[in-house]
Protein backbone atom coordinates (compact mmCIF):
# COMPACT_ATOMS: atom_id res chain seq x y z
CA UNK A 1 0.00 0.00 0.00
CA UNK A 2 1.68 3.28 -1.14
CA UNK A 3 1.18 6.86 0.13
CA UNK A 4 -1.05 7.67 -2.81
CA UNK A 5 -3.24 4.69 -1.95
CA UNK A 6 -3.50 5.81 1.67
CA UNK A 7 -4.46 9.27 0.50
CA UNK A 8 -7.07 7.78 -1.80
CA UNK A 9 -8.43 5.71 1.08
CA UNK A 10 -8.57 8.84 3.23
CA UNK A 11 -10.44 10.78 0.56
CA UNK A 12 -12.88 7.90 0.03
CA UNK A 13 -13.49 7.67 3.76
CA UNK A 14 -13.95 11.46 3.92
CA UNK A 15 -16.67 11.24 1.29
CA UNK A 16 -18.49 8.61 3.33
CA UNK A 17 -18.18 10.83 6.42
CA UNK A 18 -19.77 13.77 4.63
CA UNK A 19 -16.71 15.98 3.94
CA UNK A 20 -16.31 17.79 0.61
CA UNK A 21 -12.56 17.36 -0.09
CA UNK A 22 -11.91 16.94 -3.82
CA UNK A 23 -9.01 15.49 -5.75
CA UNK A 24 -9.47 17.74 -8.72
CA UNK A 25 -9.21 16.41 -12.26
CA UNK A 26 -7.50 13.12 -11.27
CA UNK A 27 -10.53 10.84 -11.87
CA UNK A 28 -8.44 7.63 -12.38
CA UNK A 29 -6.82 8.24 -9.00
CA UNK A 30 -10.30 8.63 -7.42
CA UNK A 31 -11.48 5.42 -9.11
CA UNK A 32 -8.46 3.55 -7.78
CA UNK A 33 -9.13 4.84 -4.28
CA UNK A 34 -12.76 3.79 -4.49
CA UNK A 35 -11.77 0.32 -5.68
CA UNK A 36 -9.26 -0.05 -2.84
CA UNK A 37 -11.85 1.12 -0.32
CA UNK A 38 -14.35 -1.42 -1.64
CA UNK A 39 -11.78 -4.20 -1.39
CA UNK A 40 -10.86 -3.30 2.18
CA UNK A 41 -14.51 -3.04 3.18
CA UNK A 42 -15.14 -6.54 1.84
CA UNK A 43 -12.43 -8.15 3.97
CA UNK A 44 -13.37 -10.61 6.68
CA UNK A 45 -10.77 -9.12 9.03
CA UNK A 46 -11.17 -5.78 10.76
CA UNK A 47 -8.72 -3.26 9.33
CA UNK A 48 -7.77 0.31 10.04
CA UNK A 49 -4.98 2.46 8.58
CA UNK A 50 -2.98 5.34 10.07
CA UNK A 51 -0.85 8.00 8.43
CA UNK A 52 2.58 9.00 9.70
CA UNK A 53 1.01 11.27 12.37
CA UNK A 54 -1.18 8.47 13.75
CA UNK A 55 -4.43 9.78 12.23
CA UNK A 56 -6.97 7.14 11.23
CA UNK A 57 -7.34 7.12 7.45
CA UNK A 58 -9.52 4.06 6.99
CA UNK A 59 -11.93 2.02 9.04
CA UNK A 60 -13.60 -0.94 7.32
CA UNK A 61 -16.95 -2.58 7.96
CA UNK A 62 -15.59 -5.48 10.02
CA UNK A 63 -13.92 -2.99 12.39
CA UNK A 64 -17.27 -1.22 12.67
CA UNK A 65 -18.98 -4.54 13.46
CA UNK A 66 -16.55 -5.46 16.23
CA UNK A 67 -16.30 -2.09 17.98
CA UNK A 68 -19.50 -0.35 16.90
CA UNK A 69 -17.73 2.84 15.73
CA UNK A 70 -18.66 3.77 12.18
CA UNK A 71 -16.14 4.92 9.58
CA UNK A 72 -17.52 8.48 9.83
CA UNK A 73 -16.82 8.43 13.58
CA UNK A 74 -13.39 6.83 13.34
CA UNK A 75 -11.70 8.38 10.30
CA UNK A 76 -9.82 11.60 11.11
CA UNK A 77 -9.24 10.81 14.80
CA UNK A 78 -5.68 10.79 16.11
CA UNK A 79 -4.91 7.45 17.65
CA UNK A 80 -7.33 5.51 19.85
CA UNK A 81 -7.15 7.65 22.96
CA UNK A 82 -10.47 8.65 24.49
CA UNK A 83 -12.69 6.64 22.23
CA UNK A 84 -11.34 3.19 21.27
CA UNK A 85 -9.10 2.63 24.32
CA UNK A 86 -9.16 3.83 27.88
CA UNK A 87 -7.21 7.02 28.55
CA UNK A 88 -5.01 5.21 31.06
CA UNK A 89 -4.05 2.60 28.45
CA UNK A 90 -3.83 4.93 25.45
CA UNK A 91 -0.12 5.73 25.69
CA UNK A 92 0.93 2.07 25.99
CA UNK A 93 -1.42 0.88 23.23
CA UNK A 94 -0.43 3.61 20.78
CA UNK A 95 3.25 3.14 21.54
CA UNK A 96 3.09 -0.58 20.79
CA UNK A 97 0.92 0.03 17.73
CA UNK A 98 3.02 2.81 16.17
CA UNK A 99 6.27 0.97 16.83
CA UNK A 100 5.39 -1.22 13.86
CA UNK A 101 6.09 1.78 11.61
CA UNK A 102 9.81 1.48 12.30
CA UNK A 103 10.07 -2.30 12.76
CA UNK A 104 10.71 -4.81 10.00
CA UNK A 105 7.92 -7.23 9.08
CA UNK A 106 4.71 -7.57 11.05
CA UNK A 107 4.16 -7.18 14.76
CA UNK A 108 1.50 -9.05 16.72
CA UNK A 109 -0.03 -7.64 19.90
CA UNK A 110 -3.03 -8.27 22.11
CA UNK A 111 -4.82 -5.52 23.98
CA UNK A 112 -8.32 -4.41 24.96
CA UNK A 113 -10.31 -1.94 22.84
CA UNK A 114 -13.48 -0.11 23.81
CA UNK A 115 -16.74 -0.55 21.98
CA UNK A 116 -19.08 2.32 21.31
CA UNK A 117 -21.47 1.17 24.03
CA UNK A 118 -18.70 1.11 26.64
CA UNK A 119 -17.80 -2.56 26.56
CA UNK A 120 -14.31 -4.00 26.23
CA UNK A 121 -13.11 -6.42 23.57
CA UNK A 122 -9.80 -8.25 23.71
CA UNK A 123 -8.31 -8.21 20.21
CA UNK A 124 -5.23 -9.60 18.53
CA UNK A 125 -3.61 -7.17 16.07
CA UNK A 126 -1.16 -7.56 13.23
CA UNK A 127 0.52 -4.29 12.30
CA UNK A 128 2.99 -3.41 9.54
CA UNK A 129 4.45 -0.22 8.13
CA UNK A 130 3.35 1.31 4.82
CA UNK A 131 6.29 2.84 3.01
CA UNK A 132 6.27 5.60 0.46
CA UNK A 133 8.03 5.87 -2.88
CA UNK A 134 11.21 6.97 -1.10
CA UNK A 135 11.17 3.89 1.11
CA UNK A 136 10.45 5.82 4.28
CA UNK A 137 7.49 4.97 6.58
CA UNK A 138 4.36 6.85 5.50
CA UNK A 139 1.90 5.17 7.82
CA UNK A 140 0.82 1.75 8.91
CA UNK A 141 -2.11 -0.63 8.69
CA UNK A 142 -3.53 -2.66 11.53
CA UNK A 143 -5.64 -5.80 11.04
CA UNK A 144 -7.34 -7.08 14.16
CA UNK A 145 -9.85 -9.72 15.24
CA UNK A 146 -11.44 -10.76 18.48
CA UNK A 147 -9.12 -13.01 20.44
CA UNK A 148 -11.77 -15.67 21.06
CA UNK A 149 -12.43 -15.88 17.32
CA UNK A 150 -8.70 -16.23 16.66
CA UNK A 151 -8.39 -18.84 19.38
CA UNK A 152 -11.35 -20.75 17.94
CA UNK A 153 -9.65 -20.71 14.55
CA UNK A 154 -6.36 -21.91 16.03
CA UNK A 155 -8.17 -24.64 17.93
CA UNK A 156 -9.91 -25.77 14.76
CA UNK A 157 -6.60 -25.91 12.92
CA UNK A 158 -4.94 -27.74 15.82
CA UNK A 159 -7.83 -30.20 15.98
CA UNK A 160 -7.58 -30.89 12.26
CA UNK A 161 -3.84 -31.46 12.49
CA UNK A 162 -4.24 -33.75 15.51
CA UNK A 163 -6.96 -35.78 13.80
CA UNK A 164 -4.79 -36.32 10.75
CA UNK A 165 -1.64 -37.13 12.69
CA UNK A 166 -2.32 -38.59 16.14
CA UNK A 167 -5.95 -39.81 16.15
CA UNK A 168 -6.50 -43.40 17.31
CA UNK A 169 -9.32 -43.88 14.79
CA UNK A 170 -9.56 -43.50 11.05
CA UNK A 171 -10.31 -40.07 9.58
CA UNK A 172 -11.00 -39.62 5.88
CA UNK A 173 -12.14 -36.51 4.04
CA UNK A 174 -14.16 -37.62 1.03
CA UNK A 175 -14.76 -35.09 -1.76
CA UNK A 176 -18.04 -34.54 -3.55
CA UNK A 177 -17.04 -37.23 -6.09
CA UNK A 178 -16.82 -39.79 -3.25
CA UNK A 179 -13.05 -40.12 -3.48
CA UNK A 180 -10.67 -39.78 -0.50
CA UNK A 181 -9.07 -36.34 -0.47
CA UNK A 182 -7.25 -36.48 2.88
CA UNK A 183 -6.49 -39.61 4.92
CA UNK A 184 -4.88 -39.87 8.34
CA UNK A 185 -2.26 -42.45 9.26
CA UNK A 186 -4.68 -44.70 11.16
CA UNK A 187 -7.11 -44.93 8.23
CA UNK A 188 -4.26 -45.66 5.83
CA UNK A 189 -3.19 -48.61 8.02
CA UNK A 190 -6.76 -49.94 8.04
CA UNK A 191 -6.77 -49.78 4.23
CA UNK A 192 -3.40 -51.51 4.13
CA UNK A 193 -1.83 -48.70 2.08
CA UNK A 194 0.18 -45.54 2.44
CA UNK A 195 -1.61 -42.22 2.90
CA UNK A 196 -0.78 -41.00 -0.58
CA UNK A 197 -1.76 -44.30 -2.24
CA UNK A 198 -5.35 -43.97 -0.99
CA UNK A 199 -5.93 -40.43 -2.26
CA UNK A 200 -8.17 -39.94 -5.28
CA UNK A 201 -9.00 -43.62 -5.73
CA UNK A 202 -12.63 -44.80 -6.10
CA UNK A 203 -13.92 -46.57 -3.02
CA UNK A 204 -14.61 -49.63 -5.17
CA UNK A 205 -10.85 -50.07 -5.60
CA UNK A 206 -10.33 -50.04 -1.84
CA UNK A 207 -13.28 -52.21 -0.79
CA UNK A 208 -14.61 -55.35 -2.47
CA UNK A 209 -17.75 -55.62 -0.33
CA UNK A 210 -19.76 -52.99 1.51
CA UNK A 211 -18.85 -50.21 -0.92
CA UNK A 212 -22.48 -49.69 -2.00
CA UNK A 213 -23.63 -49.20 1.58
CA UNK A 214 -20.78 -46.80 2.29
CA UNK A 215 -21.42 -44.74 -0.85
CA UNK A 216 -25.13 -44.55 -0.03
CA UNK A 217 -24.26 -43.19 3.40
CA UNK A 218 -21.91 -40.58 1.92
CA UNK A 219 -24.49 -39.44 -0.66
CA UNK A 220 -27.12 -39.15 2.07
CA UNK A 221 -24.80 -37.00 4.20
CA UNK A 222 -24.04 -34.71 1.25
CA UNK A 223 -27.76 -34.24 0.61
CA UNK A 224 -29.32 -34.34 4.07
CA UNK A 225 -26.55 -33.80 6.59
CA UNK A 226 -25.01 -35.95 9.30
CA UNK A 227 -26.99 -38.94 10.64
CA UNK A 228 -28.02 -38.79 14.31
CA UNK A 229 -25.92 -41.78 15.41
CA UNK A 230 -22.88 -43.78 14.25
CA UNK A 231 -23.43 -46.65 11.82
CA UNK A 232 -21.72 -50.03 11.83
CA UNK A 233 -20.60 -51.02 8.34
CA UNK A 234 -19.26 -54.46 7.41
CA UNK A 235 -16.74 -54.13 4.60
CA UNK A 236 -14.15 -56.29 2.90
CA UNK A 237 -10.90 -54.39 2.46
CA UNK A 238 -8.56 -55.10 -0.45
CA UNK A 239 -5.03 -55.22 0.97
CA UNK A 240 -1.74 -56.39 -0.57
CA UNK A 241 -1.91 -59.38 1.80
CA UNK A 242 -5.42 -60.30 0.66
CA UNK A 243 -9.01 -59.40 1.50
CA UNK A 244 -10.01 -58.78 5.12
CA UNK A 245 -13.54 -58.69 6.50
CA UNK A 246 -13.89 -55.79 8.93
CA UNK A 247 -16.60 -53.97 10.85
CA UNK A 248 -16.15 -50.19 11.07
CA UNK A 249 -18.22 -48.07 13.42
CA UNK A 250 -18.57 -44.91 11.33
CA UNK A 251 -19.66 -41.35 11.91
CA UNK A 252 -20.20 -38.82 9.13
CA UNK A 253 -20.10 -35.01 8.97
CA UNK A 254 -21.05 -32.81 6.02
CA UNK A 255 -18.35 -30.27 5.24
CA UNK A 256 -19.38 -26.86 3.90
CA UNK A 257 -17.31 -23.83 3.02
CA UNK A 258 -17.47 -21.10 5.72
CA UNK A 259 -16.58 -18.46 3.13
CA UNK A 260 -19.65 -18.83 0.93
CA UNK A 261 -22.91 -16.98 1.49
CA UNK A 262 -24.81 -20.24 1.03
CA UNK A 263 -23.47 -23.62 2.19
CA UNK A 264 -21.34 -25.16 -0.53
CA UNK A 265 -20.61 -28.85 0.10
CA UNK A 266 -16.91 -29.60 0.17
CA UNK A 267 -17.38 -33.28 0.89
CA UNK A 268 -17.88 -35.53 3.89
CA UNK A 269 -15.78 -36.08 6.97
CA UNK A 270 -15.76 -39.84 7.67
CA UNK A 271 -14.53 -41.01 11.06
CA UNK A 272 -14.42 -44.73 11.78
CA UNK A 273 -13.12 -47.19 14.33
CA UNK A 274 -12.44 -50.89 13.78
CA UNK A 275 -14.77 -52.85 16.08
CA UNK A 276 -14.46 -56.20 14.31
CA UNK A 277 -13.23 -58.17 17.32
CA UNK A 278 -15.87 -56.71 19.62
CA UNK A 279 -18.66 -57.40 17.10
CA UNK A 280 -17.46 -60.94 16.51
CA UNK A 281 -17.37 -61.58 20.25
CA UNK A 282 -20.84 -60.10 20.58
CA UNK A 283 -22.17 -62.19 17.70
CA UNK A 284 -20.60 -65.36 19.04
CA UNK A 285 -22.13 -64.75 22.47
CA UNK A 286 -25.56 -64.08 20.94
CA UNK A 287 -25.24 -67.17 18.76
CA UNK A 288 -24.26 -69.31 21.73
CA UNK A 289 -27.23 -68.05 23.76
CA UNK A 290 -29.61 -68.74 20.88
CA UNK A 291 -28.29 -72.24 20.29
CA UNK A 292 -28.41 -73.06 23.99
CA UNK A 293 -32.03 -71.92 24.08
CA UNK A 294 -32.80 -74.05 21.03
CA UNK A 295 -31.30 -77.12 22.66
CA UNK A 296 -33.31 -76.45 25.80
CA UNK A 297 -36.54 -75.96 23.87
CA UNK A 298 -35.88 -79.05 21.76
CA UNK A 299 -35.34 -81.13 24.89
CA UNK A 300 -38.59 -79.90 26.40
CA UNK A 301 -40.52 -80.62 23.19
CA UNK A 302 -38.91 -84.05 22.69
CA UNK A 303 -39.83 -85.04 26.24
CA UNK A 304 -43.50 -84.78 25.29
CA UNK A 305 -43.17 -87.18 22.33
CA UNK A 306 -44.39 -90.71 22.94
CA UNK A 307 -42.48 -92.05 19.93
CA UNK A 308 -38.68 -91.75 20.41
CA UNK A 309 -38.27 -91.60 16.64
CA UNK A 310 -40.50 -88.52 16.57
CA UNK A 311 -38.40 -87.04 19.35
CA UNK A 312 -35.33 -87.43 17.14
CA UNK A 313 -36.94 -85.45 14.31
CA UNK A 314 -38.02 -82.78 16.81
CA UNK A 315 -34.36 -82.27 17.75
CA UNK A 316 -33.52 -82.02 14.06
CA UNK A 317 -36.20 -79.40 13.37
CA UNK A 318 -35.16 -77.20 16.29
CA UNK A 319 -31.51 -77.39 15.22
CA UNK A 320 -32.28 -76.04 11.72
CA UNK A 321 -33.40 -72.59 12.92
CA UNK A 322 -30.69 -70.11 11.97
CA UNK A 323 -28.21 -72.94 11.42
CA UNK A 324 -28.87 -74.69 8.10
CA UNK A 325 -31.30 -74.86 5.20
CA UNK A 326 -31.78 -78.63 5.02
CA UNK A 327 -31.00 -81.66 7.17
CA UNK A 328 -31.29 -85.41 6.88
CA UNK A 329 -30.69 -88.48 9.00
CA UNK A 330 -29.10 -91.64 7.63
CA UNK A 331 -29.00 -94.75 9.81
CA UNK A 332 -26.60 -97.66 9.54
CA UNK A 333 -28.29 -100.60 7.89
CA UNK A 334 -28.63 -103.46 10.39
CA UNK A 335 -28.87 -101.29 13.50
CA UNK A 336 -25.30 -100.23 14.32
CA UNK A 337 -21.85 -100.14 12.74
CA UNK A 338 -19.03 -102.22 14.14
CA UNK A 339 -15.55 -100.88 13.50
CA UNK A 340 -13.70 -102.77 10.81
CA UNK A 341 -16.47 -105.23 9.97
CA UNK A 342 -17.46 -104.88 6.31
CA UNK A 343 -18.61 -101.88 4.27
CA UNK A 344 -21.06 -99.42 5.80
CA UNK A 345 -24.47 -99.02 4.23
CA UNK A 346 -26.72 -96.10 5.19
CA UNK A 347 -30.50 -95.95 5.02
CA UNK A 348 -32.36 -92.62 4.74
CA UNK A 349 -34.48 -92.29 7.89
CA UNK A 350 -35.68 -88.67 7.83
CA UNK A 351 -35.17 -85.47 5.82
CA UNK A 352 -36.47 -81.94 5.67
CA UNK A 353 -38.50 -81.17 2.57
CA UNK A 354 -36.30 -79.64 -0.14
CA UNK A 355 -37.94 -76.70 -1.88
CA UNK A 356 -40.47 -75.85 0.84
CA UNK A 357 -40.26 -75.19 4.60
CA UNK A 358 -41.67 -77.72 6.99
CA UNK A 359 -40.85 -80.32 9.63
CA UNK A 360 -38.71 -83.36 8.95
CA UNK A 361 -40.55 -86.31 7.46
CA UNK A 362 -39.71 -90.04 7.64
CA UNK A 363 -38.11 -91.42 4.49
CA UNK A 364 -37.60 -95.10 3.73
CA UNK A 365 -37.51 -96.37 7.29
CA UNK A 366 -39.75 -99.32 6.49
CA UNK A 367 -38.22 -100.23 3.14
CA UNK A 368 -34.64 -100.26 4.43
CA UNK A 369 -33.20 -99.52 0.97
CA UNK A 370 -29.64 -98.15 1.32
CA UNK A 371 -28.82 -94.72 -0.08
CA UNK A 372 -26.55 -94.88 -3.13
CA UNK A 373 -23.58 -93.04 -1.65
CA UNK A 374 -20.37 -93.35 -3.65
CA UNK A 375 -17.11 -94.29 -2.00
CA UNK A 376 -15.58 -91.33 -0.20
CA UNK A 377 -18.94 -89.68 0.46
CA UNK A 378 -18.75 -87.31 3.49
CA UNK A 379 -21.45 -89.29 5.32
CA UNK A 380 -19.51 -92.52 4.89
CA UNK A 381 -16.31 -90.82 6.01
CA UNK A 382 -18.16 -89.56 9.07
CA UNK A 383 -19.17 -93.11 10.03
CA UNK A 384 -15.71 -94.51 9.39
CA UNK A 385 -13.97 -91.81 11.43
CA UNK A 386 -16.70 -91.56 14.09
CA UNK A 387 -16.25 -87.80 13.89
CA UNK A 388 -17.59 -84.72 12.12
CA UNK A 389 -16.81 -84.02 8.46
CA UNK A 390 -17.19 -80.71 6.64
CA UNK A 391 -17.47 -80.42 2.85
CA UNK A 392 -18.18 -77.71 0.30
CA UNK A 393 -18.54 -77.05 -3.40
CA UNK A 394 -15.82 -74.39 -3.24
CA UNK A 395 -15.64 -71.35 -5.50
CA UNK A 396 -17.35 -73.05 -8.40
CA UNK A 397 -20.06 -71.92 -10.79
CA UNK A 398 -23.74 -72.45 -9.89
CA UNK A 399 -23.95 -75.27 -12.42
CA UNK A 400 -20.89 -77.02 -10.99
CA UNK A 401 -22.22 -76.57 -7.45
CA UNK A 402 -25.53 -78.10 -8.47
CA UNK A 403 -23.78 -81.11 -9.98
CA UNK A 404 -21.64 -81.43 -6.86
CA UNK A 405 -24.74 -81.56 -4.62
CA UNK A 406 -26.73 -83.95 -6.81
CA UNK A 407 -23.77 -86.32 -7.09
CA UNK A 408 -23.87 -86.68 -3.30
CA UNK A 409 -27.62 -87.28 -3.15
CA UNK A 410 -28.27 -83.87 -1.55
CA UNK A 411 -30.68 -81.10 -2.47
CA UNK A 412 -29.60 -79.24 -5.60
CA UNK A 413 -29.20 -75.86 -3.88
CA UNK A 414 -26.69 -77.17 -1.32
CA UNK A 415 -23.21 -75.64 -1.30
CA UNK A 416 -21.91 -76.41 2.21
CA UNK A 417 -22.35 -79.62 4.19
CA UNK A 418 -21.61 -80.77 7.73
CA UNK A 419 -21.92 -84.44 8.78
CA UNK A 420 -22.03 -85.36 12.48
CA UNK A 421 -21.90 -88.97 13.65
CA UNK A 422 -24.79 -90.43 15.68
CA UNK A 423 -23.31 -92.43 18.55
CA UNK A 424 -24.96 -93.93 21.60
CA UNK A 425 -23.73 -96.47 24.13
CA UNK A 426 -20.43 -96.79 22.28
CA UNK A 427 -22.04 -97.64 18.95
CA UNK A 428 -22.38 -95.69 15.69
CA UNK A 429 -26.05 -95.51 14.75
CA UNK A 430 -25.78 -93.27 11.69
CA UNK A 431 -25.13 -89.75 10.46
CA UNK A 432 -26.98 -86.45 10.62
CA UNK A 433 -26.15 -84.10 7.73
CA UNK A 434 -26.79 -80.34 7.71
CA UNK A 435 -26.80 -78.49 4.38
CA UNK A 436 -26.48 -74.79 3.58
CA UNK A 437 -27.18 -72.88 0.38
CA UNK A 438 -25.06 -70.27 -1.36
CA UNK A 439 -26.59 -67.44 0.69
CA UNK A 440 -24.95 -68.76 3.86
CA UNK A 441 -21.34 -69.02 4.94
CA UNK A 442 -19.49 -72.29 5.14
CA UNK A 443 -19.59 -74.33 8.34
CA UNK A 444 -17.01 -73.40 10.96
CA UNK A 445 -15.57 -75.31 13.88
CA UNK A 446 -18.12 -73.76 16.25
CA UNK A 447 -20.88 -75.05 13.96
CA UNK A 448 -19.43 -78.55 14.17
CA UNK A 449 -19.52 -78.40 17.97
CA UNK A 450 -23.19 -77.42 17.89
CA UNK A 451 -23.99 -80.17 15.35
CA UNK A 452 -22.29 -82.71 17.59
CA UNK A 453 -24.46 -81.60 20.54
CA UNK A 454 -27.57 -82.06 18.41
CA UNK A 455 -26.29 -85.43 17.16
CA UNK A 456 -25.91 -86.72 20.73
CA UNK A 457 -29.55 -85.94 21.47
CA UNK A 458 -30.77 -87.44 18.18
CA UNK A 459 -28.68 -90.59 18.74
CA UNK A 460 -30.11 -91.03 22.23
CA UNK A 461 -33.65 -90.79 20.90
CA UNK A 462 -32.93 -93.20 18.03
CA UNK A 463 -31.26 -95.65 20.38
CA UNK A 464 -34.31 -95.50 22.62
CA UNK A 465 -36.51 -96.13 19.58
CA UNK A 466 -34.45 -99.22 18.77
CA UNK A 467 -34.68 -100.48 22.35
CA UNK A 468 -38.47 -100.01 22.27
CA UNK A 469 -38.74 -101.98 19.04
CA UNK A 470 -36.74 -104.88 20.45
CA UNK A 471 -38.72 -104.84 23.68
CA UNK A 472 -41.98 -104.98 21.70
CA UNK A 473 -40.80 -108.11 19.89
CA UNK A 474 -40.87 -110.16 23.08
CA UNK A 475 -39.46 -110.35 26.60
CA UNK A 476 -36.84 -112.90 25.78
CA UNK A 477 -35.52 -111.18 22.65
CA UNK A 478 -35.61 -107.80 24.29
CA UNK A 479 -33.61 -109.04 27.26
CA UNK A 480 -31.13 -110.75 24.97
CA UNK A 481 -30.67 -107.60 22.95
CA UNK A 482 -30.24 -105.55 26.08
CA UNK A 483 -27.68 -107.99 27.37
CA UNK A 484 -25.81 -107.88 24.08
Amino acid sequence: MCVRSLQGVQVSASRRSGTTDELGPGEPERDGADLLAALLDGMDAALCAFDADGVVTHWNREAERILGWSAAEAVGRRGFAGWAVRTADAEEVEGRLMSAMHAPGRQVHEFALLTKDGGRVLVRTQSAAVRGADGKPAGLYCAFSEVHAQIDLERSIALSEALFEDASWGVVLVDADLRPAVVNAHAARDFGMTRTAVLGRPLGELLSQGVEELENALVHVLAEGAPPAPAELWVTVRTPEGERRRCWRSGFLRLASPLAEEPVPLGVGWLFQDVTEAKQTEQEAAQLRFRSNQLHRAGRAAAECEDPYEAATVHLDFALAGFADHALIDLVAGGAAVDGEGPVRLVRAAATPSGAPGPSVPAGRAAGIPVRYEEGHPALQCVERAGSVRAGAGASSPEAAREWALARQWSADSVHALCAVLRSRGRTLGVVTFLRGASRTQFERSDAVYAEDVAVRIASALDLAGVGARAASGPGRGQGAAAG
